[in-house]
């Protein structure tokens, strides 16, 4: 079992007991779609066929105060790649896909680079059809790939699956010696705020910990105003750290386009309630973009020269 963890993913957890908060990148599918990527396109094969869209939106995010960027691999393991008859390319996809972030962090100072892995569209035996063990060797190929490719961490993202996300933190944990986030998406409904498999928050928390992750939280479902209730509690149930990422609002489709109607300012408001619960890694998801992000930075500059 890996147990030391890379020099950078040290040097985060370090920071975060000084209590730093880290800023990460806006939405990744909303600046693709907005710069070629066709509808029911793979994403992940940009990171071969367009390679310089991937390497700007990196760079944009970076300019505008990103501390992290995600890499373009949301999708990218065998189940889902499997839809464009790309299975065979998880290794080379994942791995472009990092050091295409990786290459444009380098140009400025303590920038780094997280894996996205999203959920793989599959469920577990006896749920699903598919077994642990071959679930289990796709997250290890695909994060081959990833940490080859240079990154500091993981981002296991917008999970709902319970079993499927332990799983993930388990090969992460077993295999990679870097670091291991967990996000987990909520509905809220009449009770509070659950996972489509019946999480709370408070479980969310517990599981994925004792799972092995370094970092746990929410992201994607919610746009801000929810999410600040979601951190509230999460971060009344621990001290370890905690990730939040809310979308601009929940999506309206307006003239055959996605609106997103949470503007920069709006959501910029709100987010100075993350701030003030102590929530260590903050950045955008669906609909987010490099002006949502440089309104962030604003908010979390202010609070990490003050530390």
């Amino acid at each position: 079992m890996v147990q030391k963890l890379k020099p950078n993913a040290q040097k985060i957890l370090h920071d975060i007991k000084s209590k730093k908060i880290f800023l990460l990148d806006g939405a990744t599918g909303t600046y693709l779609q907005d710069n070629g990527l066709e509808p029911g396109g793979c994403p992940e094969l940009m990171n071969k066929k367009n390679s310089d869209v991937i390497s700007s939106m990196a760079d944009i995010y970076f300019k505008n105060g990103s501390d992290i960027v995600l890499t373009n691999s949301f999708g990218g393991n065998k189940y889902r790649l499997r839809h464009y008859g790309l299975d065979n390319e998880v290794f080379e996809l994942n791995k472009l896909s990092a050091i295409l972030a990786k290459e444009i962090s380098e140009k400025y100072i303590e920038k780094f680079v997280f894996g996205s892995i999203g959920p793989t569209g599959e469920f577990l035996e006896p749920l699903g059809s598919v077994s642990e063990a071959d679930m289990y060797e796709a997250f290890a190929n695909q994060m081959s790939g990833l940490l080859e490719g240079g990154v500091d961490g993981f981002l296991i993202e917008t999970q709902i699956a319970t079993e499927e996300t332990k799983l993930a933190i388990k090969v992460a944990k077993e295999n990679f010696n870097v670091l291991i986030l967990a996000s987990a998406v909520y509905d809220k409904g009449p009770k509070g705020y659950f996972t489509m498999f019946g999480l709370t928050p408070k479980e969310s928390l517990q599981i994925f910990f004792e799972s092995g992750a370094h970092v746990v939280g929410t992201n994607c479902g919610n746009g801000s105003e929810n999410m600040v209730e979601i951190a509230k509690q999460l971060r009344s149930f621990t001290d370890n750290p905690l990730i939040v990422q809310a979308n601009a609002g929940i999506p309206k489709i307006k003239k055959q386009d996605i609106i997103y109607p949470e503007s920069p300012e709006f959501m910029k408001e709100k987010y100075k309630e993350l701030i003030k619960n102590k929530i260590n890694f903050i950045g955008g998801c669906c609909g987010t973009n490099s002006e949502h992000i440089r309104l962030f930075h604003d908010l979390i500059r202010n609070h990490n020269e003050s530390i």
